[in-house]
């Protein structure tokens, strides 16, 4: 999938500990090497290729894997063109513009706090400059906003989708009032399709308790940030 934007990388400490992992099991070898220690040798060799299949996996799903998914998921909510979309947690808009190039007569907002932590370089100048990229600028309003606290009207969008995001929040308290104030800001009748890599089963049980018809499914190797263990998952669902 060709994207004319920069959309960064999601939670690069994560590459970084990848690496120093690698860097690390490096030295281990050598020093078994030296040592002419088998078992510290084999320790290190298995370590490395561990962090470096691990890494390579994260590189690839939050480079690649995420827009090619994302594409497939914005393609199944068959948007109509005048709906208004908003992403929580847009991020450097990767989901965002996705949904905004199908939204000729419509509205895309993004709601962030533009942390770097959990993506590079992530800040609202930067996801309007890849708006400007793709051709989607006037489609789309960027809110700087807590997700607990979404300042947009009840019922005011069609369509609430949300990549990586909820789980940022530490608290289990806490992410079911994201979780309330997404199904708050849907119209009766609306549609949410959440992905995250953490709390996905909590997610469906929260929403369920609060009356949505929710469904859970994989979303396979292309959303694996750092091998199966750490698996991104879709939780798609229907306001009632």
């Amino acid at each position: 999938m060709s994207r004319k934007g920069d959309y960064g990388f999601d939670a690069p400490y994560i590459l970084i500990i990848f690496a120093c992992g690698v860097v690390g099991s490096i030295a281990l070898l050598v020093l078994g090497t030296v040592l002419s220690n088998p078992w510290l040798t084999s320790f290190s060799a298995w370590g490395i290729a561990i962090d470096a299949i691990c890494g390579l996996s994260f590189l690839y799903a939050t480079r690649v894997g995420k827009h090619v998914v994302w594409g497939r998921l914005v393609d199944e909510l068959a948007l109509h063109g005048d709906e208004t979309v908003v992403d929580v947690g847009c991020g450097r808009g990767a989901v965002l513009l996705l949904a905004a190039a199908r939204l000729p007569r419509g509205k895309a907002i993004g709601i962030d706090i533009w942390s770097a932590m959990d993506q590079s370089g992530n800040a609202e100048a930067v996801t309007r400059r890849n708006a400007e990229l793709e051709g989607v600028v006037e489609r789309i309003e960027l809110v700087t906003a807590d997700m607990r606290a979404i300042p947009l009207p009840d019922g005011s969008a069609d369509v609430i989708v949300s990549s990586l995001a909820i789980h940022n929040i530490s608290s289990a308290a806490e992410r079911a009032k994201a979780l309330a104030e997404i199904l708050r800001v849907l119209r009766p009748g609306g549609r949410f399709t959440i992905v995250d890599i953490q709390h996905a089963r909590s997610y469906v049980s929260e929403l369920e308790r609060l009356g949505a018809t929710v469904i859970r499914r994989g979303l396979g190797p292309r959303l694996w940030f750092g091998g199966p263990f750490v698996a991104a998952s879709a939780v798609i669902g229907t306001k009632p």
